[in-house]
């Protein structure tokens, strides 16, 4: 098949989450299934031009009652493979600071910059000649692209397949209706059952609406978001059009994740050399400046400080965590007053808590090599990865069950032989609080089992491949509706 891939983000390109991880992996597995991929993203203005290869001559863009806008083209490939990536240059749109916001403030015109993104990709297929079979579409940014190739360029993209995965359905980017006169798809669109909500235009709610297939980044997702707990107000839009949702759980690159080669942490070790891990564990200790003791157990946190990964629960269990014999190091951005709580915090409790207010790469693998457990209490998480390096480096996630962390975390039972992790259901402090406990009394009072589950953790693999495959299944749906 011929796929064009579209996304607002791509690892190593521009990440803000989890969308990034899976665009810069996901077209490399499909790739080595044999097919025939390209990938297109903006060229935001931190991605260096001098580093990429010019592609000749301006690509007109069709803005509707914008009028036609003219940008530049570049292209390099994906790391560590031959699939092309193609990067969208139009400076009044991408030449910013951030990619969605700036300061917390989002950017007005985003409606505006991710039709053209969206627009921009039917061009470049026809500049580059590249007729698609296939257009793999991505969150609201690129959610109308499905009625796109249906209406606007119908001409040359009527017969392709469309598929919308929903990473995450918090984020729908509604906008002023008159979008609809940028986007040139005519006005008997905005209707309650596409992408009218409330007067205004939501993007993913249209994009659900016409794509040939919709899917979410793992199964449990797939159902949540069709319940008015996780379903952000589209749960009975998305319910209408659950005969073509899938949840595919997202894959790992293992090429990046794995303590037997990681060269971000100080000592590699496998499931049979385990007292390795102690020495990483004792590295991770210096660095956040706690006492060095192989036997107190320690607890890491890498992940945005937001309401949605539980970041509130972690506030309001912590006075009674630092009670605990344990140890504690967070690595992470975001909300004020989570910052200034936590560092305030680790500045009272040196000896056992330590945090660091930024992201780096090497840090969160040294924390995931380091800790004996990995703390993810999300309100809600449509696949969630950083429990799943957790699980390859033998630190056994202690989660919330819900979404993505529901499908790959089972909880420990000793009589179970394939639990890998701690878990728990009610979204409090105190559920928190008594699981981390139990964990800990596992961890000190029963170390066989303990160590049990770590080797059983390490040999689990979420590779992209077994991902990738059921993509393909999927797009084979997306296309029988033109084979018929």
């Amino acid at each position: 098949m011929n796929i064009l891939f579209v996304a607002s983000e791509v690892v190593p390109f521009a990440k803000t989450g989890g969308l990034a991880d899976v665009a810069g992996a996901l077209p490399k597995a499909l790739r080595q299934l044999g097919h025939n991929i390209i990938v297109v993203m903006p060229r935001y203005y931190k991605i260096d031009r001098s580093k990429l290869e010019h592609i000749h001559g301006a690509l007109g863009v069709p803005m509707g009652s914008m009028g036609e806008l003219w940008a530049g083209v570049y292209k390099s490939t994906l790391p560590n493979s031959e699939v092309p990536i193609y990067f969208i240059d139009y400076e009044e749109f991408f030449g910013r600071g951030g990619l969605y916001d700036e300061n917390g403030e989002a950017y007005r015109d985003n409606d505006n910059r991710f039709i053209f993104l969206s627009k921009s990709a039917f061009m470049l297929c026809k500049k580059i000649g590249f007729k698609p079979d296939i257009i793999h579409a991505n969150d609201w940014h690129t959610a109308t692209m499905p009625l796109l190739s249906k209406t606007r360029f119908k001409h040359d993209f009527g017969d392709v397949g469309t598929v919308l995965t929903i990473h995450n359905l918090q984020h729908q980017g509604e906008c002023f209706k008159g979008a609809i006169d940028v986007l040139e798809v005519g006005w008997e669109h905005f209707n309650p059952m596409e992408f009218e909500d409330f007067d205004r235009l939501n993007p993913l709610k249209g994009g659900i609406a016409q794509a040939d297939a919709v899917t979410t980044v793992s199964k449990r997702y797939a159902n949540e978001i069709q319940t008015k707990e996780f379903g952000f107000g589209l749960e009975n839009h998305i319910k209408a059009h659950n005969n073509k949702l899938f949840g595919i759980l997202n894959g790992v690159d293992y090429d990046e994740w794995n303590p037997e080669i990681d060269d971000k942490i100080v000592k590699t070790y496998d499931k049979n050399s385990l007292k390795d891990k102690d020495t990483c564990k004792k590295d991770l200790q210096k660095l956040f400046g706690l006492k060095v003791d192989s036997n107190i157990p320690l607890i890491g946190f890498v992940g945005r400080f937001a309401q949605q990964k539980g970041i509130e629960l972690i506030a309001q269990a912590l006075p009674g965590l630092l009670d605990l014999p344990l140890q504690i190091v967070m690595l992470g951005t975001g909300e004020k007053w989570a910052e200034y709580l936590f560092s305030d915090e680790a500045t009272k409790h040196s000896e056992n808590f330590g945090i660091h207010v930024g992201y780096s790469e090497e840090l969160a693998h040294k924390i995931e090599a380091g800790s004996d457990m990995f703390l993810m209490p999300s309100l809600f998480e449509p696949c969630g990865l950083n429990q799943i390096y957790s699980l390859r480096y033998g630190t056994l996630p202690i989660v919330r069950a819900t979404g993505g962390l529901d499908d790959t975390i089972e909880n420990f039972d000793k009589n179970n032989s394939t639990s890998n992790g701690f878990k728990f259901y009610d979204a409090t402090a105190n559920a928190l609080y008594n699981t981390v406990k139990w964990a800990i009394d596992i961890y000190k009072n029963d170390k066989k089992s303990f160590k049990k589950m770590q080797k059983r953790a390490m040999d689990m693999r979420f590779d992209w491949e077994k991902s990738a495959k059921s993509y393909e299944e999927v797009y084979r749906f997306a296309l029988n509706k033109y084979n018929v």
